[in-house]
């Protein structure tokens, strides 16, 4: 049996990387809408690249290794462009460096969370998400969006129970779709980590595994400080990670949560790792929005004095004697706020609308 690994150009000018036994059938699939997810809603799709293998393991890990590739590389091996495809290949700091070089200048470089020193270090990758056993597509589709909420793409799923895909992912992944229609799909956890070098198993349970204990933010800052790829490990929503998946990790990353209610629901625990990794990175912040400056203290007089003539023309101080303490409340009340210039004119105009309503009447 052939098997393939395969790319395609979609209607929205993405491409899409899989692998599978039948190639033709697979194509009609994609081009019918049968398969859901990814190239669903991106037809019609176009076959640009294929390559047959003798095993389906030697196709996965084309499969895989091409959806970590660059818009630019996948393009450049479309149209066999191999010197281009070489050059796409090396990592941006070492581009740096040899260019620098044919300067005659020596660069230095910040990567992620390291301290800068006399050597050129290449950022580290994004971590991986591996979720082992998931067994709702729901979950799967929320894990994938708070993924992308934080800057990660690299879904890894070992033994889904319902297999994959799944539509219920999808609308769960409201718009996260683009970590759905990349996600691989493995038999073992080893294999889903097989090119990983740090490995880091989320539980709240040790399970009689001696392994270093990690906060999320511990984790994250590890990851950015030392080379390799890294993968997060997630284990089924019910039941969590076993003891021998554990055994594979080399850290556990524990979440300081209330010993009477140690339950964090799949999402949840993908999105804590994910924003302490984010940290690290420059995501784009929401817009700051200036504040109006704060009112100054000739403008609180002159409120208060506003509120006290129109509320002693209104009989409010009763009876006489309590008008200071009740002016000193006012006062307080007024003054503890914080209000800004604009907080203040507003004031005079409810007071002055209050007059003449009074008025009218």
């Amino acid at each position: 049996m052939t098997f393939w690994t395969y790319l395609l150009h979609c209607a929205d000018r993405t491409y899409y990387t899989g692998h599978t036994d039948d190639l033709e059938r697979r194509l009609y699939q994609h081009q019918e809408g049968i398969l859901g997810g990814y190239t669903s809603t991106r037809r019609p799709v176009e076959l640009v690249w294929a390559e047959a293998f003798a095993t389906r393991e030697e196709a996965k890990a084309t499969e895989l290794k091409i959806k970590n590739w660059s818009r630019i590389k996948k393009e450049a091996l479309i149209a066999k462009d191999w010197k281009r495809l070489k050059q796409a290949s090396i990592p941006p700091a070492e581009r740096v460096a040899r260019t620098s070089a044919s300067l005659g200048k020596t660069p230095r470089l910040r990567s992620g969370m390291r301290d800068e020193g006399d050597s050129l270090l290449e950022a580290a990758p994004p971590p991986v998400i591996v979720l082992v056993r998931p067994q709702l597509g729901e979950n799967i589709g929320k894990a994938a969006r708070a993924m992308l909420n934080f800057g990660l793409t690299e879904l890894r799923l070992v033994a889904p129970r319902d297999g994959w895909p799944n539509p219920d992912a999808g609308p769960a992944a409201s718009g996260a779709d683009v970590v759905l229609a990349e996600a691989a799909v493995f038999d073992t956890l080893a294999e889903a980590v097989a090119d990983c070098t740090h490995i880091y198993a989320t539980t709240v349970r040790k399970r009689g595994v001696t392994k270093p204990v990690l906060t999320p933010e511990a984790a994250a800052k590890a990851v950015h400080a030392t080379a390799g790829r890294s993968a997060y490990v997630f284990g089924p929503e019910r039941s969590g990670l076993e003891t021998d998946d554990v055994a594979l990790a080399h850290s556990i990353v524990t979440v300081p949560i209330n010993p009477e209610f140690g339950s964090l629901n799949l999402a949840q625990a993908v999105i804590l790792l994910a924003y302490e990794w984010s940290k690290g990175v420059a995501l784009a912040s929401p817009p700051e929005v200036p504040l109006d400056p704060p009112a100054d203290h000739a403008e609180f007089e002159q409120l208060i004095e506003h509120l006290n003539r129109d509320l002693d023309a209104a009989g409010y101080f009763f009876p006489p004697e309590r008008t200071e303490a009740t002016l000193r409340t006012i006062r307080t009340a007024i003054t503890k706020t914080g209000w800004s210039y604009n907080d203040i004119r507003m004031m005079h105009g409810i007071i002055a609308s209050l007059g003449r309503a009074k008025k009218i009447l």
